[in-house]
């Protein structure tokens, strides 16, 4: 029936997978309440495969329209010092269409007397911590789309962390963002557990985000400040996504020449900066056509790898997956030519009884197109969340130390406070 649009779902994960009470204090466990927070998948039968739904993604714009104040931080890690910043959803429409040139539409800067008097709160709000896809922003529709819901109910607040350079935001040192640039998560949230010390926190992750985010739990492990986690559309193992790519005559021409011309005017948009605060060489950015040669110029240089494959074989979630140690959900689809299905971490879940890994036959990247135009991946992201932060009892988990293994070990040496 796929034909139809109708994608088949199927779970990956430990055969004994924690539980979780409800507040009525009935058990589940979290592979049970991933199925059933997870709808069927019926998407439009016109684009009834992987490329259709990709490419409809960056030809189709039309996205419920959120808004935003945002706020500049400066990084307390010396190791990566620099500026990066957040866009909280703006309630007051009205206030963030102000103009601002300088900003994507529909954000404004928080003024200086809202800084001045504090934007914290003691209220008990869920909030949605959210990373983006590569040099993309809060503004991205497949972002907009997926938060869309759980912001209409009124119930939810959340916030965008912008990737340095991203989102129209400014350079200020020469330390740039990568796949295992968890640093400005991880000051965004300690600084939301100090601002807002009630409200339990999720994270929700797209594509390179979820890449990002994966990482960060994996970093943090039992001593997470999250609550639960979402991941869509994660590459998984950076190196073989890469030689999938390579491997099509589309993934190559395609997808990896498209990703890697918005990396390039990105850099090209930072080209003072860039010039200023780095050794990179804006004459070999600016001849680069594909993802991977972006990722030989620039990450390689910038970070010491040898070569873009022993970065991405660093920077790859997949390892990261055994450490996590709260309630974790990815979404992934079968046919996306980015994401490529053989770099899924499916043993990995099965080890693992905190995560489970839901697959979809159809959907492309970031696409799950329906019929009318909405997007299916809005529906599980809204009901799990829903779940985690309103029905399921989060102080009831046990949470395991770490296993043997420590997956985070091989990483990249992180510099210490």
């Amino acid at each position: 029936m796929e034909w139809f649009g109708r994608a088949s779902v199927d779970f990956h994960a430990s055969a004994a997978p924690i539980k979780i009470s409800e507040k009525d204090g009935s058990p589940k466990t979290l592979v049970e309440i991933c199925q059933e927070t997870v709808p069927p998948c019926n998407l439009n039968p016109l684009l009834f495969n992987g490329h259709l739904q990709t490419c409809w993604t960056a030809a189709n714009k039309a996205a419920p329209p959120v808004h935003y104040k945002r706020q500049i931080f400066e990084a307390e890690h010396s190791g990566y010092s620099g500026s990066f910043t957040v866009d909280f959803v703006a309630h007051d429409a009205a206030a963030a269409d102000e103009a601002d040139a300088s900003l994507p539409e529909r954000t404004t800067y928080f003024s200086d007397e809202e800084l001045a008097s504090g934007i914290g709160s003691d209220d008990a709000r869920p909030m949605l911590v959210i990373l983006h896809g590569l040099s993309g922003g809060s503004h991205e529709v497949y972002l907009r789309h997926g938060i869309a819901p759980l912001l209409e109910s009124g119930a939810w607040e959340a916030c965008v962390v912008n990737s340095r350079g991203c989102a129209m935001s400014k350079i200020t040192t020469g330390i740039l963002y990568n796949a295992r640039a968890t640093w400005d998560t991880r000051q965004l949230v300690r600084y939301l557990r100090r601002t807002f010390p009630n409200r339990p926190l999720f994270g929700l992750g797209f594509s390179l985000g979820a890449c990002i985010l994966t990482n960060y739990l994996g970093e943090e492990g039992a001593n997470c400040e999250l609550k639960a986690a979402i991941a869509c559309a994660n590459p998984w193992n950076l190196e073989l996504s890469s030689k999938a790519l390579k491997r099509s005559f589309l993934g190559h021409n395609l997808y990896s020449r498209v990703l890697g011309t918005a990396m390039k005017k990105l850099a090209e948009t930072h080209r003072t900066e860039i010039e200023k605060f780095t050794d990179l060489s804006m004459d070999e950015l600016t001849n680069l056509t594909y993802l991977y040669e972006f990722d030989r110029v620039v990450q390689c240089a910038a970070w010491g790898y040898p070569t873009e494959d022993a970065y991405y074989r660093d920077a790859s979630s997949v390892d990261a997956v055994l450490a996590i140690r709260i309630p974790y959900l990815a979404i992934n689809c079968t046919d996306d030519p980015i994401s490529a299905a053989e770099s899924w971490p499916v043993g990995e879940f099965k080890q693992n009884p905190y995560a489970v890994l839901c697959g979809t036959s159809l959907g492309g990247h970031l696409g799950w197109f329906e019929v009318g135009g909405g997007r299916w991946h809005s529906k599980p992201i809204t009901n799990f969340f829903n779940y985690m932060a309103f029905k399921a009892d989060l102080t009831k988990i046990e949470v395991e130390k770490g296993p043997i293994f420590n997956p985070m070990r091989r990483k990249m040496v992180v510099p210490q406070d």
